[in-house]
């Protein structure tokens, strides 16, 4: 606050009076004294009014104590004294008005400082409650991403457990039969040759007649097919189970290659005949994970890939160790993506597929396994065209 200092002043002749009217006062005291009068300032020199003849009276213009001026002029006294009075009191007035006016003066500047601080804390808080309301909004966003997060984590788990389940049923429903259909066949194939032992009692026209050599040798075909059948739906069941993981919900310390061959014998069915789908494995050391979730992680990733080359080529997965870490490569030699949405592929719901043909979800779904992997998904479009997508998982 700025300090008042209006009752506190010593004026001087030049703050009370201007030259011109100095200049008139003299003028009006030399008609009423009769002779010329002058004013002078504190160290005697002419201020106003006609310079008085040497040897002339002088009267001090006292205010408070000292005085500002003199009133000189060749007359008594008494005269001179009672015209100085005259005009103190003047210089008197002009200091109390002064004084009124610095004081007010004064009040109007503290009023104006005391508005400018009062304006610079109001900036200071709007610029406070402005970065406030940057910070909350940025959490906001920052919870809502998480929620996001969360709610893909569950659907992703949802749809694992679905996935675990159906996979459960249907290898409950398949292996009972092939069981027993297996079990038939052996004796089948018993039964086969204790049959052809028949060729020793039946006589040559009948066994001729009946084409019995043939009838033996297309049954053993017909019986050896069918155990290929089963075999293949066997391992088809066995592939299936180990895909979805349902007997190992927790982590396990797997070997990834052999979680990669059994997620491409899955594929191997759903691929394109123009498409070719090659591996290329390197030694890989054992890998703590939740099998379950890394094999919907890359068949996500292998199910993009193929859907790039579905009118032909080539995808290929490469497996590798780099720096401690675990490299699975997955190309294809496609169109590769356009340079506008190469950021927004792990966006989720975000599609290039036609409408109810894709959720978007699919690459969402695995950069967010993997990350729960301490894991990293790089994806590279090189000029030659195609599209590499690498991931890399901590040993």
């Amino acid at each position: 606050m700025t300090e008042m200092t209006g009752f506190d002043r010593d004026f001087s002749l030049g703050e009370l009076l201007s030259t011109r009217d100095a200049d008139d006062l003299c003028h009006t005291l030399s008609g009423l004294l009769g002779t010329p009068v002058a004013i002078l300032d504190v160290g005697g020199g002419s201020f106003g009014g006609m310079v008085p003849p040497p040897g002339g009276e002088r009267a001090p213009l006292v205010l408070e104590l000292e005085p500002v001026g003199f009133l000189a002029a060749d007359c008594t006294a008494s005269a001179l004294g009672s015209a100085a009075r005259i005009v103190r009191w003047g210089l008197l007035s002009r200091a109390r008005l002064r004084m009124v006016s610095d004081l007010h003066l004064e009040a109007v500047r503290a009023d104006y400082a005391k508005l400018q601080q009062q304006n610079e804390a109001l900036k200071a808080s709007e610029a406070k409650y402005r970065d406030l309301a940057a910070s909350l909004d940025a959490k906001v966003k920052e919870q809502i991403k998480v929620i996001d997060e969360r709610q893909l984590q569950l659907y992703q788990a949802e749809r694992l457990a679905s996935i675990g389940q159906l996979a459960a049923g249907v290898a409950h429903e398949i292996n009972n039969p092939l069981g027993f259909i297996g079990s038939n066949l052996s004796a089948a194939e018993r039964y086969l040759h204790s049959l052809e032992d028949l060729r020793a009692v039946v006589p040559s026209p009948v066994w001729e007649v009946r084409d019995l050599d043939f009838v033996f040798e297309d049954f053993s075909e017909l019986l050896k097919d069918s155990r290929a059948g089963i075999d293949r739906i066997a391992r088809i069941v066995r592939d299936l189970k180990g895909f979805s993981s349902v007997d190992q919900p927790q982590e396990q310390v797997v070997d990834l290659n052999a979680q990669l061959e059994t997620l491409m014998s899955v594929l191997v069915g759903q691929k394109a005949e123009s498409v070719t789908l090659s591996t290329d494995f390197s030694p890989l050391p054992p890998l703590l994970c939740l099998p379950g979730h890394l094999n919907q992680a890359f068949l996500n990733i292998l199910q993009n890939a193929l859907q790039a080359v579905t009118e032909g080529g080539i995808v290929t997965v490469h497996t590798r160790t780099e720096g401690g870490a675990i490299a699975v490569e997955v190309s294809d030699s496609g169109r590769g993506i356009p340079p506008e949405i190469r950021a927004r592929i792990f966006d989720p719901f975000f599609t290039t597929r036609g409408v109810g043909s894709g959720t978007g979800l699919g690459l969402t779904v695995a950069r967010d396994i993997i990350l729960a992997h301490s894991g990293t998904v790089t994806v590279i479009c090189p000029p030659q065209g195609g599209t590499r997508v690498t991931v890399n998982l901590p040993v």
